[in-house]
């Protein structure tokens, strides 16, 4: 019965609109005023009292001789469509991120590829590399004063340094948790000049200028590299190469578990792009818990609104329906030592059924990279 009155009413609204000339004619009410600029004519020079100066200028919108002209005013005319702006998105292999104070950089190539780049940019600045560990990523650098450098580098690095001081740098170059990414580190020592102690690198940056001016010359520099092709290290790759960040598992009671080897941060952000690369949707999220709220019956985008049939022959399905179909679990994030376990539960006090959570991790591992 609701789809009968459906088609009777859409049947009204056309049988009706059709003989509205009222409305939609040349006479109407809503008629095209697209050509009606051909009829408009040029007024008369602007009369100024007597003894007032006036100044020429030039009009702002001048109305093109072509289609001004009496050919092209003579019947329909149609106003040629603007040139779409030459626009092209620019996506850089290397980004900075930040989280809280912390801020590193991001490479959409593998460790191996980024390796040999950053040891030839801390060389051409004039740092001396004092150590160097391909196997683990890592690169440090003398003790130096940065106002002796001779690049402008040097300079930069100085005013981030009290006077009088000397500092080492050590960049860390890791597998990301996306496959085929990395991600670059970048933290500073500083002891008094002539000071023979080996001061350790602290767990946290405690000159953060000084760490993010390096991190910008890491960024500037790598991103200058790109038109220059860049150099593969194979001793760098035969450890970098080794399997991914994420690895599933399970816990002592044989519920499935995703192993993230990475802090909390960056393992939030990457299972929250994860979850929107499997399509699911997110209806609610708790940070400072740890939790994604996902409803596993409805895809990540919502649909569009439903057009006029669909509303008229009720094909839509209304509230109580989605309600009704829905699968609600929640991702849960925890810290555990140098990692992260991602595991799924049914509600804060049961775990989800195991093939239920297998099924959801195996999406979000698929996704990660």
């Amino acid at each position: 019965m609701k789809r009968l009155a459906g088609l009777s009413a859409l049947a009204l609204t056309v049988s009706t609109l059709g003989g509205c000339g009222w409305l939609w004619g040349e006479e109407g009410y809503f008629r095209d005023r697209g050509n009606d600029y051909l009829e408009a004519r040029q007024s008369a020079p602007m009369q100024l009292p007597s003894g007032v100066q006036a100044k020429s200028l030039e009009p702002l919108l001048p109305v093109p001789q072509r289609v001004a002209s009496l050919s092209a005013a003579q019947g329909d005319y149609e106003v040629p469509r603007p040139l779409p702006l030459a626009t092209q998105a620019e996506v850089s292999e290397f980004s900075l991120q930040r989280s809280g104070d912390a801020r590193w950089l991001v490479a959409q190539r593998i460790p191996a590829e980024v390796w040999p780049l950053a040891r030839q940019l801390l060389e051409d600045n004039g740092l001396r590399i004092e150590r160097e560990r391909p196997q683990t990523g890592e690169l440090v650098t003398a003790w130096q004063r940065f106002d002796e450098l001779p690049s402008g580098l040097g300079q930069r690095l100085a005013g981030a340094v009290e006077p009088g001081r000397e500092a080492r740098v050590r960049v860390r170059i890791e597998p990301g948790v996306v496959r085929n990414t990395s991600e670059i580190f970048v933290v500073t020592a500083e002891r008094s000049q002539g000071s023979s102690a080996d001061v350790a690198f602290p767990e946290r940056a405690l000159n953060s200028s000084l760490d993010g001016v390096m991190l910008d010359e890491l960024l500037g520099g790598f991103n200058r590299s790109l038109q220059q092709g860049s150099s593969v290290s194979l001793l760098a790759s035969s450890r970098f190469d080794s399997p991914g960040k994420a690895r599933l598992g399970s816990d002592g009671n044989g519920n499935p578990l995703l192993h993230l080897d990475t802090d909390f941060d960056r393992a939030w952000s990457s299972v929250s792009r994860a979850l929107e690369l499997s399509d699911l949707r997110v209806e609610d999220l708790n940070r400072s818990l740890g939790v994604f709220y996902v409803n596993l019956a409805e895809r990540a985008v919502p649909t569009e609104e439903p057009g006029l049939f669909a509303r008229l022959f009720g094909s839509a399905p209304s509230k109580e329906e989605i309600e009704a179909r829905a699968e609600r679990y929640q991702v849960r994030l925890t810290p555990s030592a140098d990692s992260v376990q991602v595991s799924v539960e049914k509600d804060s006090n049961t775990v989800a059924p195991s093939e239920v959570a297998r099924r959801l991790l195996s999406q979000i591992q698929e996704n990660l990279g």
